[in-house]
This record gives C-alpha cells, structure tokens and sequence, in this order.
C-alpha cells in the first residue's frame, strides 16, 4: 500500500505566529495519530546529503578486506562495519550491510560500581581505504543533528512546554548516532532489517529514490514510505512516547529488502540524550494529556525511562558477536 504520511515544511515553525500556529497543529497530528512524517524545508544543502550518499556507496564498493578493517567486533562500542546478517532485528539476521558512527569522544575509564552504560563512550572506526569518509560523514551528522533538534524543539511547543524543555539532556555529551546503510539485492522479498521501534527521542532518514521502508499504519497495515526528493523521512522515538505516556508513540516500521540486482542506500541518524538521561512525564494540557493512551507494554520490548540502560539493551540485542566478545560480564548478569 502506498504511503499516506504528513508532509511537514519546518520552516513555516520559523513563521510569524498564525503560520507557526497551523504548523504545530499539523505536527501534532502527525507525531499522534501516526508517528512518522516527512520533513522538507529543512535548509540541508544538496552538497552535504548527496556527498554522504556518494560516501557510502563509495565505502561498500571497497573489497571486503578493506571493509573489515573497520569490523564492529573490534570496538567496544558497536561502531564501525557491520556484515551482512550479522545485526539482528527480532531475533532474525538482517539483510544489511552498514557502518555505525557516534560522537568522537575516548573511551571511558570504567570502575567497579559504575553503570555498564558508560563503555558505550569511545571512538569511532574509519577506514584507511577512504579517508575522505570522515569529514563527509561528520559534515552530514552536523546538518541531521540541527534538523532533529529544530524538530524537537518544534515538538515540545506543539505540546504546550517552551521549545527548549528538552534542551537539558542534549548538550556535548548526548549519545546521538548514525549509519550508513546497504541493502543488498535478493531473489526473494525480505528482511532487509525487521520490524522495530527506535529508542531515541526522534530518527531521521535520508533514502535513495529505491523505496522498501514501510510504516505499520493501524488497520491499514505496513504503507511503504515513499521516496521524496528532498526530504527527510522522521519518526518518533521510545523515549518520547515514555516522556509523554503515550500522546506520542513510537511507530513499528521495516525494510523490505530490494529485488534482485537493486541496491538500497540510506543515511539514519539518531537523535538521544545523554546516556545518563532518565526520562519523566511531561506534563501535558489537559485537552493532550486526555489523548494520552499509555507506554505500550511488551514483555519483549521493554521500555526504560532511563536511557543508558535502554540503549544498551538494544545494542546487545542486536550485534551478539560484539555482545559475546565485549559484553559478557553484563550477558552473564542478566
């Protein structure tokens, strides 16, 4: 089925205030009653998005070998290449190939007592191979980091709170990431990654014109996100559907792997507080707060309020060979 998601033009949020006003109407809708949405008007010069698609089709070109210089299973962190069917979503092996990048920031030094979270800070993984990678990708985090915020601000006043009521946990050492996504071609429709939830505060997507995402719309089933020009493709996270008990809700979505011969190439960022951020309601007017429909609860997904314990739930759920190596002091725990 087609897509039906709202287009939302974020430069009428910069508006006089009746233009403002209808623009936060039509946000709520959107980040309500369907959680995903388009994003156009966003400023990102044509330059920065097509010079980070440009990159990665460049990196997954390079022999294996030199792919695998930069393998997740040397890092700590989950950052670097990941393999085709080495992430699992769901418990199933994705048919994905990417890299995954965070802050630049050195790994910390972690003492008995300290929370397993922290040795989720450390260093990136660049290739030798493509050195140019580096500055093209951080050019294209610094652009998808400004549109998330604007985005959050915008959400906090459509939800009656100042537009900086989420600044706190998003200063220099906010856990924001990204990847860099390959979805190879194959003979049979597939996993290409599998339905999911996103544990941040908001994702963002930039696509190629080859569609496979899809959104689960309700009673209308998954509806396929079209590829727009020019926009970014972005949804609601777990944490703002904790913070707001539900008026939000992060939205089940999926790829479907590409037909045979046909590559898929993304970009998604991931716009997170602090690690040691713990989320509490907001307090919402009573007309939204009425509308609030609760945090969904699913034994196998979990939702925490405190976001570096939720975040490294996922990252272990997701690369077991990094878990296994790294991990398993805290496997063993639980």
């Amino acid at each position: 089925m087609s897509t039906g998601l709202p287009v939302l033009d974020i430069s009428r949020f910069r508006g006089r205030a009746d233009v403002r006003a209808a623009f936060l109407a039509d946000l709520r809708y959107a980040a309500h009653d369907v959680g995903f949405f388009y994003v156009v008007g966003h400023g990102v010069p044509a330059a920065v998005a097509d010079g980070v698609s440009r990159a990665a089709r460049r990196f997954f070109a390079l022999p294996l070998e030199q792919r695998l210089e930069i393998e997740n299973v040397n890092s700590a962190q989950f950052r670097g290449y990941t393999r085709v069917g080495n992430e699992h979503t769901g418990g199933t092996p994705d048919w994905r190939e990417q890299i995954d990048i965070g802050p630049e920031r050195p790994a910390r030094t972690v003492r008995e007592g300290d929370p397993a979270w922290l040795r989720l800070i450390g260093p990136n993984q660049w290739p030798t191979a493509l050195p140019e990678l580096r500055d093209t990708v951080l050019a294209w985090q610094a652009e998808a980091l400004r549109v998330s915020q604007e985005v959050l601000r915008a959400l906090a006043a459509a939800l009656g709170q100042d537009e900086r009521y989420f600044a706190a946990w998003f200063d220099d050492e906010a856990a924001t990431h990204l990847k860099l996504i390959h979805y190879p071609g194959r003979a049979t429709s597939d996993q290409g990654v599998g339905a999911h939830k996103d544990y941040g505060y908001l994702a963002l997507l930039q696509q190629d014109d080859i569609g496979g995402l899809q959104v689960r719309a309700g009673d209308r089933g998954w509806i396929d996100v079209t590829p727009r020009p020019g926009s970014f493709v972005v949804n609601i996270g777990e944490m703002l559907e904790i913070a707001t008990l539900g008026y939000l809700r992060a939205t089940n979505h999926r790829v479907v792997s590409p037909a045979n011969g046909v590559d898929r190439y993304s970009a998604a960022f991931f716009l997170a507080p602090r690690l040691d951020a713990v989320v509490e309601p907001v307090t919402l007017p009573p007309g939204l707060a009425a509308r609030a429909r609760g945090v969904t609860e699913d034994p196998d997904n979990p939702l925490l309020a405190a976001y570096g314990e939720n975040a490294l739930l996922g990252w272990l759920r997701s690369h077991p060979r990094v878990a296994e190596r790294w991990w398993s002091d805290v496997l063993t725990e639980r």
